[in-house]
């Protein structure tokens, strides 16, 4: 599912309380403004504007959460599924469940950057759009359980993306894997064969009802445009509308989504950081093997399950406390660093040794480092492409359908026969972090040059200065 506006712990529309003073750090202010950082980000101290955050934050966000966190509670079912016989049940063999996995982004790429477009037009009822979406997928989704064989099973997965993509709140994802197995286990335990259905048929059905049900609460819950938003009063819904007009980088007319995609498509930064996303998401591609690879150290299914959540529960902690520091400091470039270092050296322990003990750790080290990353980078491209709403859209939809094509490879990274290592599928995952880390100090050296090219009056027109 897409979005127009992907906000992050570190974009410039969130804002982080420290002490009695409420901090916005702008990606990028203009120039004569307030002092403020190496950027020109300054503290916000509007008793009326950090009112208005605080009631959106409290209305738009659990819904929201709770939306992204059932789409990767689905998304994660087929990999518990596994360890329940999907494969045995439905006569999959060679590398027939990891095609299973890599279709479902195939419909992603397909949809992300019409969806996106479509939802900065205007036309469409943003709530209305979302939820639609929503149910779709649940019913998809829930569909699986009635899936007989591989084409079947492949089918529905294509269909899946199509229905529903949401590219913000970064933790639903982390937190929805963490649970998933815990469910999982719960499931099988309880109502495998039960009226005639395996364990991982009911997963999707139970799963997929749930999430059906959510979905008609976005319509009642989400907002369409702040101008049009009806608990919001007259003073908000323009303080609101404003905030948005300044959420841009240079300030540039807005002319239409084709141009915002075509502005996009025109700034070689979009590239660079499409390349640096793309090559995080590919080190991520353990996400949709997981219990596969909590499995390799030797315990049977249900603790396999189980150990899979202690991982993300502390990659949830890493996450935040990643976001709120990048924000805090209006930092990007040494975050990426440190959280996707931590991440190498957790691959570089999974291919180097058998010791369980270690091997655990390792988990802990890759998934805490490489999830932490995701909102960063994310908000660097809001805060580097965001001359128009339009353009900030058609930004990072090409950079998520770029990212997300990694998961179409990485899926075959992992077959059983390179198991309990996973020679292949690590080491590649350890060289795909060092490639994020490099590009990370490659747009940081040009937005520093692009910095001083500013201040010298060397770019004309130009009155910003960008973080990094």
């Amino acid at each position: 599912m897409t979005t127009s506006k992907t906000t992050t712990p570190s974009d410039s529309g969130i804002e982080k309380e420290s002490g009695h003073t409420q901090i916005e750090y702008a990606s990028s202010l203009k120039l004569g403004d307030e002092k403020g950082d190496y950027s020109g980000a300054t503290a916000k101290t509007d008793a009326r504007e950090i009112a208005l955050v605080r009631k959106l934050d409290m209305r738009i966000m659990p819904i929201m959460w709770a939306m992204y966190f059932l789409n990767y509670i689905d998304r994660n079912a087929i990999a518990n599924a596994r360890l329940d016989g999907i494969e045995e049940d439905l006569g999959l063999v060679g590398t027939q469940y990891n095609t299973c996995i890599s279709i479902l982004f195939v419909g992603y790429l397909l949809m992300q950057i019409p969806s996106n477009m479509l939802m900065s037009s205007k036309k469409i009822r943003p709530s209305l759009y979302m939820s639609i979406c929503m149910a779709s997928w649940a019913i998809v989704s829930a569909c699986t359980a009635l899936t007989k064989s591989y084409r079947g099973l492949v089918a529905v997965r294509f269909f899946l993306e199509i229905a529903f993509r949401i590219s913000i709140l970064y933790s639903g994802n982390i937190v929805a894997t963490a649970v998933a197995g815990l469910i999982a286990a719960a499931t099988f335990a309880t109502l495998d064969h039960h009226l005639g259905l395996k364990g991982w048929q009911w997963l999707f059905i139970i799963e997929g009802a749930v999430t059906f049900g959510v979905a008609g609460l976005g319509i009642f819950m989400l907002p369409d445009h702040p101008l049009n938003t009806k608990w919001l009063t007259p003073e908000e819904r323009q303080l609101a509308h404003d905030r948005i007009q300044k959420d841009t980088v240079g300030g540039e007319e807005s002319k239409g989504a084709l141009a915002g995609l075509k502005q996009a498509m025109c700034d070689p930064r979009l590239f660079l950081l499409a390349f640096m996303q793309n090559m995080h998401l590919s080190a991520c591609g353990f996400n949709n093997f997981f219990p596969t690879v909590i499995g390799s150290l030797g315990f049977n299914n249900t603790i396999t399950l189980v150990l899979t959540c202690p991982p993300y529960i502390f990659s949830g902690i890493c996450c935040v406390v990643v976001g709120i520091t990048s924000g805090r400091y209006n930092e990007r470039t040494w975050h990426i660093t440190i959280s996707m270092g931590l991440a190498v050296v957790g691959y570089i322990i999974s291919c180097t040794t058998l010791n369980i003990g270690a091997r655990y750790v390792a988990c802990f080290l890759f998934a805490s480092g490489a999830y932490a990353v995701n909102s960063v980078i994310l908000g660097w491209v809001s805060a580097t492409l965001g001359q128009t709403p339009e353009k900030k859209a058609a930004s990072l939809s090409f950079i998520n359908v770029v990212a997300n094509a990694s998961y179409i490879y990485t899926a075959y990274l992992y077959p059983k026969s390179d198991g309990p290592r996973y020679l292949t599928a690590m080491s590649s995952n350890a060289a795909f972090g060092v490639a994020t880390i490099a590009s990370a100090w490659v747009l940081r050296l040009w937005l520093q040059h692009t910095n001083r090219k500013i201040d010298q009056g060397r770019i004309l027109g130009a009155d910003t200065r960008y973080a990094y």
